[in-house]
């Protein structure tokens, strides 16, 4: 039988590895502690059959603590360290010198000083002091992980941000005219359109592009026999375009009445032939977005022969990325999305 006395003293670090690994994430009740750290001890034997005198040493730490939350103010924890005692002079007993071979003079210090390793497994309760409502070791952000009401007000914000009131296609957040007319032709602000800026709207507008007077609906007094002209002069100052979504090949709402202008336009002359041009921004594929931009020229082309067109008279064809605009812009990145239409 032997008693020895060992008494340490040591600063460490604590590493919260419950909140680094986001423990929280599946429970708030269960945490996971590192420590590491030095410090020095003193080692005396009762008895010991070498010196009386005590052994000094320094020791190096290092542990994990797993941890259960009863209360804000209570939690259980198990604790498993290792220690390494270096300069260790003698063995835990104190009977024999702490080196790989013993002295053969009895009494003799070999004065090699090995290290002594001593494992401990610990369960205890940790009592929470202060005043603050909770201790570090489990303290969250409050604004890291909002709670159920907070996300639903947040999606109600959304919900009623994107609400378009009047129908137009353009979201109210984004909409510069609260109450667009049913049909009209907006621009991306929601703006009703009067794009030869005669007075009538292009909704009500029978020639929306060759100004007229309103009494006679827009149109010029006297008939115009060069309508595909100015066609083809709206065509190269991009007012007929249908505007697609980012990766959609489905058209905008608020761009579906320049289709249905272009099918007035061809049933008023039953003459012309007409292209229907697809158009994607340059993010990317190259190749996926020849097909993309062929998709949104096919259902420009099922507009037109919906409206009646006949489909000898219209083809289609995908000419991929609009290098003409700028990449870094959403807006310009937007007005590559379309289709364009080219009078044969």
């Amino acid at each position: 039988m032997f008693t020895t006395n060992y008494q340490r003293i040591d600063l460490q670090m604590i590493f919260n590895f419950g909140r680094i690994m986001n423990f929280e994430s599946f429970s708030r009740r269960i945490g996971l502690l590192g420590h590491f750290g030095g410090g020095g001890g003193r080692l005396s034997f009762d008895p010991t059959t070498l010196n009386n005198e005590p052994d000094y040493h320094y020791n190096i730490i290092s542990g994990l603590t797993g941890q259960l939350k009863l209360s804000r103010r209570l939690s259980l924890t198990g604790d498993i360290s290792m220690i390494v005692n270096g300069r260790q002079t003698y063995t835990f007993d104190g009977n024999e010198y702490n080196a790989p071979v013993q002295p053969n003079a009895v009494g003799s210090n070999p004065y090699v000083h090995a290290t002594g390793t001593w494992w401990t497994g610990t369960l205890g309760l940790n009592i929470y002091l202060g005043k603050q409502e909770e201790h570090a070791d489990w303290y969250i952000e409050a604004d890291k992980y909002a709670t159920k009401v907070e996300l639903a007000s947040a999606i109600d914000g959304i919900k009623e941000m994107l609400k378009d009131s009047d129908g137009d296609g353009v979201s109210d957040y984004l909409d510069k005219e609260a109450n667009t007319p049913q049909g009209a032709r907006v621009s991306f602000s929601g703006v009703t359109l009067d794009s030869d800026d005669d007075g009538t709207p292009d909704h009500l507008d029978k020639c929306p592009f060759i100004p007229g007077p309103a009494s006679t609906e827009g149109c010029p007094s006297v008939e115009i026999k060069k309508e595909v002209d100015y066609f083809k002069k709206a065509i190269n100052e991009n007012y007929v375009n249908v505007y697609f979504a980012f990766d959609s090949d489905k058209p905008l709402v608020y761009s579906t009445s320049s289709a249905n202008f272009v099918a007035n336009f061809l049933k008023r002359n039953p003459g012309v032939q007409l292209e229907v041009k697809g158009f994607a921004d340059e993010l990317g594929p190259e190749d996926y977005n020849i097909k993309l931009s062929e998709k949104r020229a096919k259902a420009v082309y099922d507009i037109l022969i919906s409206a009646g067109i006949e489909a000898s008279r219209l083809s289609f064809k995908g000419y991929g990325e609009d290098t003409s605009v700028d990449k870094s812009s959403n807006e310009a990145r937007q007005m590559a999305r379309r289709s364009s239409f080219e009078v044969k």
